[in-house]
Protein backbone atom coordinates (compact mmCIF):
# COMPACT_ATOMS: atom_id res chain seq x y z
CA UNK A 1 0.00 0.00 0.00
CA UNK A 2 1.30 3.39 -0.96
CA UNK A 3 0.61 7.01 -0.51
CA UNK A 4 0.75 9.29 -3.46
CA UNK A 5 0.16 13.59 -2.93
CA UNK A 6 -2.33 14.47 -5.77
CA UNK A 7 -1.26 17.58 -7.99
CA UNK A 8 -2.76 21.06 -5.99
CA UNK A 9 -3.71 23.00 -8.77
CA UNK A 10 -4.72 20.46 -11.06
CA UNK A 11 -8.50 20.65 -11.73
CA UNK A 12 -11.83 19.86 -14.00
CA UNK A 13 -14.85 21.01 -13.61
CA UNK A 14 -17.12 18.31 -15.23
CA UNK A 15 -17.51 14.40 -15.86
CA UNK A 16 -16.20 12.95 -18.11
CA UNK A 17 -15.18 9.68 -18.64
CA UNK A 18 -12.52 10.87 -21.09
CA UNK A 19 -10.69 12.59 -19.22
CA UNK A 20 -7.01 11.07 -18.44
CA UNK A 21 -6.02 10.23 -15.63
CA UNK A 22 -3.96 12.16 -13.06
CA UNK A 23 -2.78 9.51 -10.88
CA UNK A 24 -2.93 6.09 -11.14
CA UNK A 25 -3.05 3.54 -7.90
CA UNK A 26 -4.04 -0.23 -6.96
CA UNK A 27 -6.57 -0.90 -3.91
CA UNK A 28 -5.43 0.21 -0.53
CA UNK A 29 -3.55 2.87 -2.00
CA UNK A 30 -3.97 6.36 -0.14
CA UNK A 31 -4.15 9.83 -1.95
CA UNK A 32 -3.24 13.12 -0.26
CA UNK A 33 -5.53 16.01 -1.25
CA UNK A 34 -5.42 20.17 -0.79
CA UNK A 35 -8.55 20.93 -2.31
CA UNK A 36 -9.56 23.96 -3.79
CA UNK A 37 -12.03 26.10 -2.27
CA UNK A 38 -15.51 26.41 -4.27
CA UNK A 39 -15.37 28.64 -7.07
CA UNK A 40 -11.41 28.80 -7.18
CA UNK A 41 -10.58 31.49 -4.99
CA UNK A 42 -13.13 34.02 -6.72
CA UNK A 43 -14.00 34.45 -3.35
CA UNK A 44 -11.07 34.61 -0.95
CA UNK A 45 -10.62 35.53 2.93
CA UNK A 46 -10.60 39.85 1.51
CA UNK A 47 -13.25 39.56 -0.25
CA UNK A 48 -16.34 41.99 -0.81
CA UNK A 49 -19.97 41.92 -2.74
CA UNK A 50 -18.67 42.51 -5.91
CA UNK A 51 -16.32 39.50 -6.36
CA UNK A 52 -19.78 37.43 -5.84
CA UNK A 53 -21.86 39.49 -8.62
CA UNK A 54 -19.25 38.91 -10.60
CA UNK A 55 -18.65 35.07 -9.52
CA UNK A 56 -18.16 32.40 -12.70
CA UNK A 57 -20.78 29.39 -11.53
CA UNK A 58 -18.80 27.19 -14.30
CA UNK A 59 -15.79 27.62 -11.94
CA UNK A 60 -18.03 27.08 -8.72
CA UNK A 61 -17.01 22.85 -8.20
CA UNK A 62 -13.11 22.48 -8.71
CA UNK A 63 -12.62 18.99 -8.57
CA UNK A 64 -9.13 17.37 -8.05
CA UNK A 65 -9.27 13.90 -10.79
CA UNK A 66 -9.45 11.97 -11.95
CA UNK A 67 -7.99 8.96 -9.64
CA UNK A 68 -7.71 5.75 -11.90
CA UNK A 69 -7.99 2.45 -9.75
CA UNK A 70 -6.46 -0.84 -10.98
CA UNK A 71 -8.41 -3.01 -11.53
CA UNK A 72 -11.84 -1.19 -11.26
CA UNK A 73 -14.63 -2.27 -13.42
CA UNK A 74 -18.01 -1.64 -13.87
CA UNK A 75 -19.91 -3.94 -11.46
CA UNK A 76 -17.50 -3.37 -8.70
CA UNK A 77 -17.70 -1.25 -5.75
CA UNK A 78 -14.90 1.41 -4.84
CA UNK A 79 -14.93 2.29 -1.21
CA UNK A 80 -13.28 5.45 -0.24
CA UNK A 81 -12.72 5.68 3.20
CA UNK A 82 -12.22 9.30 4.61
CA UNK A 83 -8.99 9.16 7.01
CA UNK A 84 -8.88 12.82 7.51
CA UNK A 85 -10.11 16.73 6.93
CA UNK A 86 -9.28 19.73 8.08
CA UNK A 87 -9.85 23.38 6.89
CA UNK A 88 -7.21 26.04 6.37
CA UNK A 89 -9.20 28.05 8.67
CA UNK A 90 -11.59 30.55 6.27
CA UNK A 91 -14.66 30.17 4.21
CA UNK A 92 -17.77 31.63 2.80
CA UNK A 93 -21.55 31.24 2.04
CA UNK A 94 -23.37 33.68 -0.07
CA UNK A 95 -26.72 34.20 -2.14
CA UNK A 96 -26.96 33.93 -5.47
CA UNK A 97 -30.43 35.59 -7.12
CA UNK A 98 -32.82 32.61 -8.69
CA UNK A 99 -31.19 29.84 -7.08
CA UNK A 100 -31.44 27.97 -4.00
CA UNK A 101 -34.64 26.89 -2.32
CA UNK A 102 -36.13 30.27 -2.14
CA UNK A 103 -35.15 32.00 -5.19
CA UNK A 104 -38.16 34.00 -5.50
CA UNK A 105 -37.79 35.33 -2.02
CA UNK A 106 -34.03 36.20 -1.78
CA UNK A 107 -33.56 37.88 -5.09
CA UNK A 108 -30.31 39.73 -4.13
CA UNK A 109 -26.26 38.75 -3.76
CA UNK A 110 -25.61 38.56 -0.36
CA UNK A 111 -22.05 37.31 0.72
CA UNK A 112 -20.33 36.18 4.32
CA UNK A 113 -16.88 35.67 4.55
CA UNK A 114 -15.74 33.71 7.87
CA UNK A 115 -12.35 33.55 9.71
CA UNK A 116 -12.49 30.89 12.11
CA UNK A 117 -8.66 30.41 12.03
CA UNK A 118 -7.74 30.54 15.77
CA UNK A 119 -10.12 27.66 16.78
CA UNK A 120 -12.70 24.98 16.11
CA UNK A 121 -15.82 26.87 15.61
CA UNK A 122 -17.19 29.46 13.07
CA UNK A 123 -18.12 32.37 14.81
CA UNK A 124 -21.44 33.38 13.18
CA UNK A 125 -21.85 36.56 15.22
CA UNK A 126 -21.63 37.84 18.92
CA UNK A 127 -24.45 35.08 20.06
CA UNK A 128 -24.00 32.46 17.87
CA UNK A 129 -20.57 29.84 16.97
CA UNK A 130 -20.77 27.12 15.10
CA UNK A 131 -19.01 23.99 15.26
CA UNK A 132 -16.62 23.46 12.27
CA UNK A 133 -17.55 20.67 10.59
CA UNK A 134 -15.59 19.48 7.32
CA UNK A 135 -16.14 17.25 4.77
CA UNK A 136 -16.33 16.93 0.56
CA UNK A 137 -19.35 18.10 -0.74
CA UNK A 138 -18.77 16.28 -4.10
CA UNK A 139 -17.34 13.09 -4.68
CA UNK A 140 -17.54 10.57 -7.45
CA UNK A 141 -16.65 8.47 -10.22
CA UNK A 142 -16.95 9.14 -13.78
CA UNK A 143 -20.46 8.13 -15.12
CA UNK A 144 -20.76 5.65 -18.02
CA UNK A 145 -22.55 8.10 -20.50
CA UNK A 146 -20.28 9.28 -23.07
CA UNK A 147 -19.45 13.59 -23.30
CA UNK A 148 -19.00 15.98 -20.88
CA UNK A 149 -21.73 15.65 -17.76
CA UNK A 150 -22.59 18.54 -15.54
CA UNK A 151 -21.26 18.34 -11.65
CA UNK A 152 -23.80 19.93 -10.04
CA UNK A 153 -26.23 17.81 -9.74
CA UNK A 154 -25.78 14.08 -7.94
CA UNK A 155 -26.73 11.33 -9.05
CA UNK A 156 -25.94 7.65 -9.18
CA UNK A 157 -22.15 7.85 -9.28
CA UNK A 158 -22.14 9.97 -6.84
CA UNK A 159 -21.18 14.12 -7.49
CA UNK A 160 -22.36 16.98 -5.96
CA UNK A 161 -23.61 14.76 -2.60
CA UNK A 162 -23.53 17.32 0.00
CA UNK A 163 -23.61 15.18 2.53
CA UNK A 164 -22.85 16.65 5.87
CA UNK A 165 -22.08 13.25 7.48
CA UNK A 166 -18.91 12.35 4.94
CA UNK A 167 -16.59 13.70 7.33
CA UNK A 168 -12.97 12.08 8.57
CA UNK A 169 -13.50 8.47 9.93
CA UNK A 170 -16.76 8.31 7.23
CA UNK A 171 -16.18 5.57 4.51
CA UNK A 172 -18.31 5.62 1.17
CA UNK A 173 -19.41 3.20 -1.38
CA UNK A 174 -19.89 4.13 -5.11
CA UNK A 175 -21.19 1.78 -8.08
CA UNK A 176 -17.72 1.54 -10.36
CA UNK A 177 -18.97 2.86 -13.79
CA UNK A 178 -16.12 2.75 -16.20
CA UNK A 179 -13.21 0.79 -15.96
CA UNK A 180 -10.53 2.41 -13.63
CA UNK A 181 -13.41 4.24 -11.90
CA UNK A 182 -11.92 7.84 -11.98
CA UNK A 183 -12.81 9.32 -8.97
CA UNK A 184 -12.88 13.08 -8.20
CA UNK A 185 -13.23 15.21 -5.49
CA UNK A 186 -13.61 18.56 -4.13
CA UNK A 187 -16.22 21.02 -2.84
CA UNK A 188 -14.48 21.54 0.53
CA UNK A 189 -17.13 22.50 3.44
CA UNK A 190 -17.22 23.42 6.94
CA UNK A 191 -20.28 23.54 7.71
CA UNK A 192 -23.73 22.81 6.06
CA UNK A 193 -27.11 22.18 7.08
CA UNK A 194 -28.94 19.17 5.76
CA UNK A 195 -29.95 19.95 2.24
CA UNK A 196 -27.53 22.95 1.87
CA UNK A 197 -30.66 25.62 1.27
CA UNK A 198 -28.87 28.65 -0.06
CA UNK A 199 -27.01 26.77 -2.93
CA UNK A 200 -23.60 27.42 -0.56
CA UNK A 201 -22.62 26.00 2.84
CA UNK A 202 -19.63 27.69 4.34
CA UNK A 203 -17.40 27.18 1.38
CA UNK A 204 -13.98 26.40 2.75
CA UNK A 205 -10.34 24.79 1.40
CA UNK A 206 -9.49 21.65 2.68
CA UNK A 207 -6.75 19.14 3.39
CA UNK A 208 -7.43 15.71 3.26
CA UNK A 209 -6.42 12.08 3.02
CA UNK A 210 -8.56 9.00 1.35
CA UNK A 211 -8.28 5.53 1.13
CA UNK A 212 -9.39 3.44 -1.66
CA UNK A 213 -10.50 -0.24 -1.43
CA UNK A 214 -12.22 -2.24 -3.98
CA UNK A 215 -14.97 -4.71 -3.75
CA UNK A 216 -15.13 -6.95 -6.59
CA UNK A 217 -18.53 -7.94 -8.02
CA UNK A 218 -20.91 -6.46 -5.57
CA UNK A 219 -23.91 -4.19 -6.74
CA UNK A 220 -25.01 -1.51 -5.66
CA UNK A 221 -28.07 0.93 -6.66
CA UNK A 222 -26.09 4.37 -6.06
CA UNK A 223 -23.92 5.67 -2.98
CA UNK A 224 -23.79 4.36 0.36
CA UNK A 225 -21.77 5.28 3.25
CA UNK A 226 -20.78 4.20 6.72
CA UNK A 227 -20.44 7.14 9.77
CA UNK A 228 -17.99 6.42 12.38
CA UNK A 229 -18.98 5.70 15.84
CA UNK A 230 -20.01 9.21 18.30
CA UNK A 231 -20.43 11.35 14.54
CA UNK A 232 -23.69 12.17 15.80
CA UNK A 233 -25.99 12.63 18.16
CA UNK A 234 -29.27 10.92 19.49
CA UNK A 235 -29.89 7.51 21.33
CA UNK A 236 -28.55 5.26 18.80
CA UNK A 237 -24.95 7.47 17.57
CA UNK A 238 -22.61 5.37 20.15
CA UNK A 239 -22.07 2.69 16.88
CA UNK A 240 -21.96 5.08 13.79
CA UNK A 241 -24.67 4.32 11.04
CA UNK A 242 -24.98 2.66 7.90
CA UNK A 243 -26.27 4.63 5.19
CA UNK A 244 -28.32 3.76 1.87
CA UNK A 245 -29.37 6.90 -0.86
CA UNK A 246 -32.26 7.32 -3.24
CA UNK A 247 -30.99 10.29 -5.78
CA UNK A 248 -33.53 11.99 -8.57
CA UNK A 249 -36.22 14.97 -9.31
CA UNK A 250 -38.89 13.23 -6.87
CA UNK A 251 -38.46 13.49 -2.93
CA UNK A 252 -41.26 10.39 -2.69
CA UNK A 253 -39.54 8.35 -5.32
CA UNK A 254 -36.00 9.30 -3.37
CA UNK A 255 -36.91 8.12 0.03
CA UNK A 256 -38.54 4.67 -1.63
CA UNK A 257 -35.53 3.95 -3.43
CA UNK A 258 -33.09 4.53 -0.49
CA UNK A 259 -35.63 1.90 1.72
CA UNK A 260 -35.63 -0.32 -0.85
CA UNK A 261 -31.91 -0.04 -0.94
CA UNK A 262 -31.46 -0.81 2.87
CA UNK A 263 -34.21 -3.73 2.69
CA UNK A 264 -31.95 -5.15 0.20
CA UNK A 265 -28.71 -4.34 2.32
CA UNK A 266 -30.53 -6.16 5.40
CA UNK A 267 -31.80 -8.77 3.18
CA UNK A 268 -28.06 -9.92 1.85
CA UNK A 269 -25.59 -8.71 4.82
CA UNK A 270 -27.67 -9.89 7.82
CA UNK A 271 -29.66 -12.53 6.50
CA UNK A 272 -33.59 -11.01 7.22
CA UNK A 273 -36.49 -12.17 5.53
CA UNK A 274 -37.72 -9.27 3.33
CA UNK A 275 -40.77 -8.64 5.18
CA UNK A 276 -38.68 -8.84 8.58
CA UNK A 277 -36.28 -6.19 6.81
CA UNK A 278 -39.00 -3.76 5.99
CA UNK A 279 -40.80 -3.44 9.53
CA UNK A 280 -36.96 -3.23 11.11
CA UNK A 281 -36.90 -0.22 8.94
CA UNK A 282 -40.05 1.50 9.77
CA UNK A 283 -38.80 0.88 13.93
CA UNK A 284 -35.27 2.10 13.56
CA UNK A 285 -34.27 4.16 10.41
CA UNK A 286 -34.39 7.62 9.54
CA UNK A 287 -34.86 9.34 6.24
CA UNK A 288 -33.38 12.80 5.85
CA UNK A 289 -33.22 15.26 3.32
CA UNK A 290 -29.58 15.11 2.41
CA UNK A 291 -29.58 17.48 -1.37
CA UNK A 292 -32.53 19.99 -2.40
CA UNK A 293 -30.76 22.77 -4.60
CA UNK A 294 -28.91 20.78 -6.96
CA UNK A 295 -31.27 19.48 -9.40
CA UNK A 296 -31.72 16.19 -8.17
CA UNK A 297 -32.61 15.63 -4.74
CA UNK A 298 -31.12 13.15 -2.21
CA UNK A 299 -32.83 11.43 0.64
CA UNK A 300 -30.70 9.41 3.44
CA UNK A 301 -31.47 6.44 5.31
CA UNK A 302 -29.63 5.80 8.31
CA UNK A 303 -29.60 2.50 9.97
CA UNK A 304 -28.19 2.61 13.40
CA UNK A 305 -25.48 0.04 13.62
CA UNK A 306 -25.52 -0.40 17.07
CA UNK A 307 -28.91 -1.99 17.26
CA UNK A 308 -26.59 -5.80 15.75
CA UNK A 309 -25.32 -7.79 18.76
CA UNK A 310 -21.34 -8.30 18.52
Amino acid sequence: MSTYYFPEKVLHYEWDNKLKPVLTIHPGDTVVYDFCVGGEMQIHPSSKLPDLVGFDLGKAWPLSGPVFINGAQPGDVLEIEILDLHTKGWGWTGVFPGLGLLPDEFNQYYLRVFDFSDGDYIEFNEAIKIPVQPFLGVMGVAPAQTGPVSCAAPSLYGGNIDIKHLGSGSRLFLPVQVPGALFSAGDGHAAQGDGELCLTAVEAPLYGALRFKLHKNKKIAGPQFITPPGSLTGLYEAGGYFVTTGIGADLLECAKDATRAMIDYLEEEHGLPRYEAYILCSIVLDLKISEIVDGNLIVSAYLPLCIFKK
